[in-house]
């Protein structure tokens, strides 16, 4: 099958890749104004090794994803380490939406506690679920789904001081950091200034964050 001779590829290059459980999207539509209903369906990682089959096609991806302000303006950008799928890449932290358990629902509250958990795995900060507030969805590469929250100010020493131990500690287990450098920018501009390649998303949210800042101090 190509999907699987294409998967088995990736996984020679890399290693450190799994066919895990995933979700992807399977529809989109509004209910009213205010409400956007999303359909989902159980795949596994090796679903999107068919975006590079020839003519195949594939269900959208949807993952879940933090914007991190801190007390000064500056907003968090992660840097992909070189052991997961994409190298370098600079992001907000954040991972695919895994599926819930038999029989439970897929809501925005389970979204929250799932974006929640991949921002205290990715920089080390322990926010409450509760504390996160659904702020955008994104539509990009591939139709991925992103349904983006944001969470509380902190001090950029806070978040600096909570990497730093997040990443001395998996080091010291043997382990390699899913996100190997951080950095906090004030502007497009500066986002621009990162080298590297970005995720599709990252320069579209980081100008809304920062003109919806200046509106507000204006």
């Amino acid at each position: 099958m190509a999907r699987d001779r294409v998967w088995d590829k990736a996984v020679q290059a890399n290693s450190s890749l799994f066919d895990g459980p995933a979700v992807a999207c399977a529809g989109m539509e509004w209910e009213g104004p205010h409400t956007l209903v999303l359909s989902w369906a159980r795949v596994t990682y090796k679903h999107y090794a068919l975006r590079l089959v020839p003519g195949a096609t594939s269900l959208p991806s949807l993952f879940v994803n933090v914007v991190q302000p801190t007390d000064d303006g500056c907003l968090l950008a992660a840097r992909m380490s070189a052991s997961t799928a994409a190298p370098g890449r600079w992001q907000l932290p954040g991972g695919s939406v895994e599926p819930p358990t038999d029989h439970d629902v897929l809501d925005e509250a389970v979204l929250r506690r799932h974006a929640a958990r991949e921002l205290a795995e990715e920089t080390g900060l322990d926010t409450a679920p509760e504390d996160l507030t659904l702020w955008a969805v994104t539509r990009g590469e591939h139709r991925s789904i992103g349904l983006t929250f944001l969470a509380p100010r902190q001090p950029t020493s806070v978040l600096r001081q909570r990497f730093a131990a997040l990443m001395a500690g998996e080091r010291a287990l043997g382990c390699e950091p899913e996100l190997d450098r951080i950095a906090l920018v004030r502007s497009p501009d500066e986002l621009a200034a990162l080298v590297g390649p970005h995720v599709d998303y990252l320069e579209p949210v980081v100008r809304r964050y920062t003109e919806a800042l200046l509106h507000r101090d204006a």
